[in-house]
């Protein structure tokens, strides 16, 4: 059976995570809740294998934008995915992998979206050689 992959979901609005959660928690995935950014920091910070981030964009007193860009200074390859109320502005600049319109994204695109952003499978490949440690040598 191959691991569940392991979604960490954001949002401030409780009705709103439920739904979300319900709906990854149906189609497979595993899901970490947090409500606020902080909260959010903390689960990133100690969860070793999350393999993706999903964020509202309008939460306070953090957004979505500015926790984002946290969680990429932390670990920059796990894909995050900002679902943002509005369509972004020219010259805006986020740091989430895409930033999807939260009114006219379907949850089949959602779902699509995130299949698509976590194709990859824990450890190593199958017949993937490893490369042996250096060793360093000392001289005395």
């Amino acid at each position: 059976m191959r691991p569940k992959k392991v979604i960490l979901l954001v949002n401030d609005d409780e009705n709103e995570l439920s739904i979300t959660k319900f709906l990854l928690v149906t189609h497979g995935y595993r899901v970490l809740e947090a409500i606020t950014g902080q909260e959010a920091i903390a689960i990133f910070s100690t969860a070793p294998m999350l393999d993706l981030v999903l964020t509202r964009g309008t939460m306070a007193p953090m957004n979505g934008a500015v926790l984002i860009g946290r969680l990429k200074r932390i670990r920059p390859h796990v894909p995050m995915i900002l679902l943002s109320d509005a369509q972004a502005t020219p010259g805006e600049v986020h740091m989430a992998d895409p930033v999807l319109v939260r009114k006219s994204c379907s949850a089949l695109e959602l779902l699509g979206r995130i299949k698509v952003m976590t194709p990859r499978k824990r450890g190593p490949r199958k017949g993937a050689k490893h490369a042996a440690p250096e060793l360093s040598t000392v001289s005395t």
